[in-house]
């Protein structure tokens, strides 16, 4: 089917071309006509593409888009999922070429967008409907699910899929979101970590104060948080909230023999971030902290003056954002409660701590027998040359825990994104020969998957 790209490439490109200029940035109110520009393109696209049931997904939020090719009976029925929405490109002094844009340099195609989630997505897309314009079959049952608040934390895709179970029912999702560990090694992720967030806010009075006459008399919120956030953790990096490692299993010989076996050079990763050393829980090398072990950072801390030149005033309050990624073992409300308590027990005296939840997900894993994760090796070694290796994230990806939580199915990652390319960053770009492999990738995909069958996946499923 190489062929069938290279006979398309004009249009395929210029579509392409088309939906990265939609600036479908989903966080700010003002790009909602533009979310609706992406959902008409969608739509049109997949009516050209032969898909059919197309609809909006609608609730609260942006809407999904969903649409399917049902004609493959007896074989096994896969849900595609992707995003269309965008990071917003800020700041848009730092592009070389502008983020909506579209623009090829060095074998790469520039724009918001193109590596999280609208090139990969468009992989999928376009390998499907190669097969359906050259064989006028799937030869698996297909249903797309694109939804528009990946990046504001898919806070309605939930409810989305509990109103639309029988709609959505499937063996198991592939995902063309997410991304590969690196470029130039086959990889398939099997693993992610999961997540709990919270903010908080000391305050020491009720109004910022002149430092000369309250200085020393009234404890300064800078201070006390300064102290707090000191008291998460222990000189050794380890976690110092009391209960936060119940739970928590520890990395076996085998997991870790097969992580140090992966060509992983620790000082380059570094170095490629201008870092001047890896730091974290002693004990463990940095994969294992990234995919065995839970963390906890602070994401932002802020309060008082903070513009040009000095102001000698003592503020009445201070915030800080916290964030930990979770591995099995541990819950997210739990974690939650558990920092709470440890932020009011250490609270500094003199101090009042308020503190608000955010969101939280748990850490998910992939059944190691899983049939479609064998397909996906399989996949990954004919269009590479080499056998791919099994790798976890340190990042979390929610759809997964609430694919299997709602719809009891396990997902597949297969994005062509990689890892390095700059997403939601400036200059995000996505490397042209990803298309042609991912292309490749996922029609081999779908012709394997078709050779199994709906029983195939019945252990899976819960």
């Amino acid at each position: 089917m190489s062929g069938w790209l290279a006979d398309n490439r004009e249009r395929v490109f210029a579509d392409l071309t088309r939906f990265l200029s939609i600036a479908s940035i989903s966080t700010d109110p003002q790009f909602k006509p533009k979310i609706a520009d992406a959902q008409r393109f969608l739509l049109a696209h997949l009516e050209a593409s032969r898909f059919e049931n197309r609809r909006l997904i609608e609730g609260d939020g942006h809407a999904a888009v969903y649409a399917d090719w049902l004609h493959a009976p007896g074989k096994p029925t896969l849900l595609v999922y992707g995003h269309y929405d965008v990071q917003p490109p800020d700041p848009l002094e730092a592009w070389t070429s502008p983020p909506f844009t579209p623009t090829v340099r060095d074998g790469r195609l520039y724009a918001r967008g193109a590596s999280d989630d609208k090139c990969p997505l468009f992989v999928a897309l376009t390998a499907a409907s190669a097969l359906l314009a050259a064989d006028g079959a799937l030869p698996v049952n297909l249903k797309l699910l694109i939804e528009g608040e990946e990046e504001v934390g898919s806070k309605n895709l939930e409810s989305y899929v509990r109103a639309n179970r029988a709609l959505l029912a499937a063996d198991f999702v592939l995902s063309a979101d997410g991304a590969r560990w690196r470029a130039d090694l086959p990889a398939v992720n099997v693993a992610s970590r999961g997540i709990a967030t919270l903010e908080f806010a000391l305050t020491t009075a009720a109004k910022d104060l002149h430092s000369g006459r309250y200085g020393g008399a009234v404890a300064n919120p800078l201070n006390a948080i300064a102290r707090l956030v000191a008291s998460l953790h222990e000189p050794s990096g380890r976690i110092a909230v009391e209960g936060f490692y119940d739970g928590v299993a520890e990395p076996t010989n085998a997991e870790r023999a097969a992580i140090a076996d992966l060509p992983f050079d620790e000082a380059a990763y570094i170095a490629a971030v201008g870092a001047s050393g890896p730091v974290g829980e002693a004990g463990y090398s940095t994969l294992e902290r990234q995919w065995l072990r839970p963390s906890l950072d602070l994401n932002g801390l802020w309060g008082g003056y903070q513009g040009t030149g000095s102001k000698t005033v003592i503020p009445h309050e201070a915030r800080a954002k916290l964030s930990s990624r979770l591995v099995p073992g541990q819950d997210p409300a739990r974690i939650v409660a558990l920092l709470q308590r440890h932020l009011e027990t250490h609270c500094p005296p003199g101090a009042k701590v308020e503190m608000k939840a955010g969101h939280g997900s748990p850490a998910y894993a992939l059944p190691p027998d899983h049939p479609a994760l064998a397909v996906a090796e399989a996949v990954l070694a004919e269009v590479h040359g080499r056998r791919p290796v099994r790798v976890r994230i340190g990042a979390t990806l929610p759809i997964s825990d609430m694919f299997k939580r709602v719809l009891g199915i396990d997902t597949i990652m297969f994005s062509y994104s990689t890892a390095d390319e700059d997403f939601h960053a400036p200059n995000e770009f996505f490397r042209l020969s990803s298309f042609d492999d991912g292309f490749a990738a996922w029609q081999s995909f779908l012709r394997r998957a078709g050779a199994l069958a709906p029983q195939d996946f019945r252990a899976f499923r819960r």
